[in-house]
This record gives C-alpha cells, structure tokens and sequence, in this order.
C-alpha cells in the first residue's frame, strides 16, 4: 500500500489540468480548509460517487486500563465518520472502478481547463469523458 501525499495530488492534478502547482495547491488547500471548517460547525459534507463525511458524537463511557484493569471514564467526543460512495466501494472491492464516473462537463468549465467540447448538445456531455488527444472534452 503506498502513501500518497498533498504534493502527489498537486502534481498529479496540475498535470490533468495543465494548471501550475501554485495554483492548484491554493485551490486544494481551500477545498482542504472548507472541509475543515464544515466538520467543526457538525456539517454532514457529502460529495456524490465520492463519500460522505459525518461528524458523530461518542457518548461517555467507561473503558478499562488494560494494566491495571481498574476501570477509566472515557469523556464524550465528537468524531468524523466517513462513508464511502459508490466509486469508492467499487474501488476498494476490486483493482479499481470498473467503470469511469459519470460526469457533466460543462463549456465554461472545459474553457477553465483549457479545452474545447467536441460533439456537444447545449454545451454538455453527459456520461463517461476523455480528453482527446488534440485537448477537446468528449463522450467516450
């Protein structure tokens, strides 16, 4: 199992999207804190395919030192939960999703890219998506 770190994502993310390091690490490090900031208000954060996070609280309970035996209040927390979507259950039961996500893009959003739609109906492609080789956005 190998660890992939925040520069590994920014790297693999600025090679996708053709978009410099500095600015795809601002933009996930925002995503990061928005996260952040969403699970300390008790906001269920869900993210469709992906997952959704969860802030649970665990009563207080009494736990034992495993010493002593002699018995230990545990306090009540707050604790993050996730649940896994439907990609991410795909990929943990096998090599991976055995189908890519489906996803809208829209003209605005492939222009940001730096890509074109090809083969468009009123500006989206609606299913599974590759950029072609010549750097347009199509239904594959």
């Amino acid at each position: 199992m190998a660890t992939v770190t925040k520069n590994d994502l920014i790297d693999r993310i600025a090679k996708q999207t053709k978009r410099p390091r500095t600015e795809v690490r601002a933009i996930l490090q925002a995503f990061l804190d928005n996260v952040v900031e969403e699970v300390g208000r008790d906001s269920r954060l869900e993210f469709r395919d992906f997952g959704v996070f969860e802030v649970k609280l665990r009563e207080a309970r009494m736990g034992q030192n495993p010493k002593t035996l002699e018995p230990v209040p545990i306090p009540k927390r707050r604790s993050v939960k996730f649940k896994p979507g439907r990609l991410m259950r795909l990929a943990l039961e096998g090599d991976g999703p055995s189908e890519k996500p489906s996803v809208v893009v829209t003209a605005d959003s492939a222009k940001m890219l730096g890509h074109t739609l090809n083969g468009t109906v009123n500006g989206t492609v609606s299913g599974p998506v590759e950029v072609t080789a010549n750097g347009h956005v199509a239904a594959s």
